[in-house]
């Protein structure tokens, strides 16, 4: 099955045209682990095998809250259509 997650690392700083380190980093594990990511100014899409998806949350989590997040928000929706 495919699965969709969006997160949302917090808090919401760094340059006006820079995203903050935490996001970027959450990002860079989103897409070494091979799967699809939307950046976008709030949060990031990731789409995926649900085998990929699971085993890679983990590791972005600890990657945002390493580099400096204080929040991570995520949701998962069946990607599917089932």
């Amino acid at each position: 099955m495919r699965l969709e997650v969006e997160f949302t690392t917090e808090p919401f700083v760094g340059e006006a045209d820079e995203a903050p380190a935490h996001a970027i980093r959450a990002l860079s594990v989103a897409t070494e682990a091979g799967l699809t990511a939307d950046f976008g100014p709030l949060g990031t899409l990731v789409t995926g095998q649900s085998d990929d998806i699971v085993k890679a949350l983990g590791p972005i989590v600890e990657a945002a809250l390493q580099a400096g997040a204080s929040r991570i928000t995520l949701q998962v929706y069946r990607a599917d259509g089932e």
